[in-house]
């Protein structure tokens, strides 16, 4: 009997610890884990072990010399903590955006299987670009770190506020749960190097700035990069959503236009705060204080920027090109079929002339044919 029920209802109820039922309900396994440091921190005697996880350490603010002054953070190996617990929430925060927005999305629109990848990624990845956008913006505009530029070298190695911070952290937590999500949303075995690259990049610098300390800078270029990926992932949701060709096109321009322009201003403002604000300070190297300021580092990260936006602005003039060379392709017309057609259509046209006639007509007109083609020859 209990074999019987559950071929019934394998479809629905999954056997516990199979594949299905991890996929089904990862959401509720991971926020159960979670929960466990939250609770942690009500407990007196696990309070400190769960504080590990949930805060941010390494707060070198002295309140005693100025209290207006705000919190300020270093890093240190403490920061793994905080990552693996905002990198569940993460995981949460994407189940429910998946099933309570994007899924009720798709199905009105009623999209092929190819086209509703590629709608769930971007509408994943546009979340995730246009909130770290904002809140790169806010850090910039609180900070004054636009506006005051010098300050970027100047005042290095600063220290990070706690907006700073968290926003670090939640960089690396939505990085490392891209890979987990290759499981849960079941991508195909074709499409999971690109997005196993695409997560391992954005890891990579992300770790780069962080632990060099270059985080006022790369807020910058982040703000530039998730701009402009967010405008292009938009204008893809438009292709797929509008109907109009026109609205589609201008998307596409807009969006193409602020990708290009922040590939090059973020190759320009690098290359300005290493290769002429940095160098203008003494070369030291102190792994305690943080500073990585000498020529090996500072020519590291302008190669490494510098052919990475190269790199993307390559992709998107070959993805213009090709695209500029299939709607200008002249549409090949054979000739030779038309004129069959057209002499046939000559024939029919005159056998039904003929057909109209009278008999003794008919033969009358075929005879004056015959004799008009002989005498041609």
């Amino acid at each position: 009997m209990v074999a019987v029920k559950g071929r019934k209802n394998s479809s629905k109820n999954p056997p516990i610890f199979s594949h299905e039922f991890i996929i089904q309900n990862h959401a509720d396994i991971v926020s159960c884990v979670a929960m466990v440091f939250v609770v942690g921190l009500m407990i007196q005697v696990t309070s400190p072990w769960a504080y590990t996880f949930v805060a941010l350490h390494y707060n070198v603010t002295n309140s005693t010399e100025d209290p207006i002054v705000t919190t300020r953070y270093t890093t240190g190996w403490k920061d793994a903590c905080a990552v693996f617990f905002y990198f569940l929430i993460t995981i949460v925060l994407h189940a429910v955006l998946q099933e309570y927005i994007f899924d009720k999305i798709s199905k009105r629109l009623h999209l092929s299987k190819a086209k509703l990848f590629k709608f769930n990624e971007s509408c994943q990845l546009i979340v995730f670009y246009i909130v770290f956008t904002l809140w790169a913006i806010d850090i910039i505009i609180r900070e004054n770190v636009l506006l005051n530029l010098p300050a970027l070298w100047m005042e290095y190695p600063a220290p990070m506020s706690f907006s700073l911070k968290l926003f670090f952290v939640a960089q690396f937590s939505y990085w490392l749960h891209c890979y987990p999500e290759l499981y849960f949303q079941r991508v195909k075995k074709e499409d999971i190097p690109l997005r196993v690259l695409h997560a391992t990049v954005g890891l990579f610098f992300t770790f780069l700035a962080y632990f060099f300390n270059f985080q006022q800078l790369a807020v910058i270029l982040l703000a530039l990069h998730f701009m402009g990926d967010a405008l292009l992932h938009s204008a893809r949701l438009i292709h797929f959503i509008s109907q109009k060709e026109k609205a589609s096109r201008l998307s596409f321009l807009v969006a193409n236009s602020t990708y290009a322009f922040a590939r090059v201003a973020s190759v320009v403002l690098t290359t300005v705060v290493f290769m002429y604000g940095l160098r203008k300070l003494e070369n030291k190297f102190d792994f305690a204080t943080g500073n990585f300021n000498i020529p090996a580092v500072q020519y590291a990260m302008v190669s490494v920027i510098s052919f990475f936006q190269s790199y993307l602005l390559y992709l998107l003039i070959k993805k213009q090109l090709k695209y500029a060379r299939e709607n200008a392709a002249p549409v090949v017309v054979k000739a030779k079929p038309k004129q069959k057609s057209r002499k046939r259509e000559g024939k029919k046209s005159v056998q039904s002339e003929d057909d109209e006639l009278p008999e003794v007509d008919q033969a009358t007109k075929k005879n004056l044919r015959n004799r008009s083609s002989a005498k041609a020859k």
